[in-house]
């Protein structure tokens, strides 16, 4: 009796997934626009990452808000990098295919038959990814001083579901390269630092400091994810390229 067909690596050189790697790739956008906006701020304190709320970049209008005085005329900027992220995530979670994401990480790897865990693994990875996507979408869309709880609940899914999705990536990736850790330790902090948010009401001395931990990591994590992905796809792209110049 022969043996059971090995299932491959999805075709990487498919549109779908060269979209789907550079949309994660793209989060990177937000610590540019979060640079610029801080440089606008016109509140009479100087913004501090330390103690001020990523949200409070985002506000609209200019006064007190929630007990600190916010202006963020660039705001507009703020809120549309934080849609672009989600939209990102988004993209990738819907276009990079779950038997992709299992060995993206590992040149030439194959994934065999009855490999149900890390198939699994990476649809829950897509699924988180969606769901924190989203989340930051809303946020863009609901900026903290329109007075709807939309805004909370975005920020409550971004950052709960991007730090499991890091986290679980990382996990799948452990044996396929050294960014593995690196992607994991992204998810570690990440779920640390939201514990101890929840755990304080996020009365701390540099709250500005704790959410960022919060919400880094997972940027970094899942752009780390996108390079790693993004190379595969190109390296295989030039591959079939190369083959069909050979035939």
């Amino acid at each position: 009796m022969s043996a059971p067909a090995a299932v491959f690596i999805p075709d990487t050189a498919s549109t779908r997934h060269y979209i789907g790697a550079w949309s994660v790739l793209s989060v990177l956008q937000y610590f540019v626009a979060e640079t610029a906006v801080i440089g606008g701020w016109a509140g009479p304190q100087p913004y501090d990452r330390r103690t001020g709320f990523i949200s409070d970049l985002g506000a609209v209008n200019c006064g007190i808000f929630d007990g600190r005085n916010v202006c963020s005329p660039l705001h507009w900027l703020m809120n549309a990098s934080f849609i672009v992220q989600g939209l990102g995530m988004l993209l990738g979670a819907l276009l990079l295919t779950s038997g992709l994401l299992c060995v993206a990480a590992r040149a030439g790897a194959r994934v065999q038959p009855g490999h149900r865990k890390p198939w699994l693994a990476a649809v829950w990875v897509r699924i988180l990814a969606g769901t924190a996507g989203a989340g930051t979408m809303i946020v863009g869309l609901v900026p903290e001083d329109i007075g709807s709880g939309w805004h909370y609940t975005g920020a409550l899914m971004y950052f709960i579901a991007g730090a499991l999705a890091v986290l679980v990536l990382g996990a799948l990736w452990l044996r396929q390269t050294p960014l593995g850790w690196f992607v994991l330790v992204c998810g570690l902090a990440s779920s640390a630092a939201l514990v101890t948010g929840g755990l304080t009401g996020m009365n701390v001395p540099e709250p500005g400091t704790l959410e960022r931990l919060m919400g880094y990591p997972v940027t970094v994590g899942v752009a780390t994810a996108g390079l790693i992905i993004a190379q595969r796809v190109s390296q295989h792209r030039k591959e079939v390229r190369a083959a069909a110049a050979r035939a």
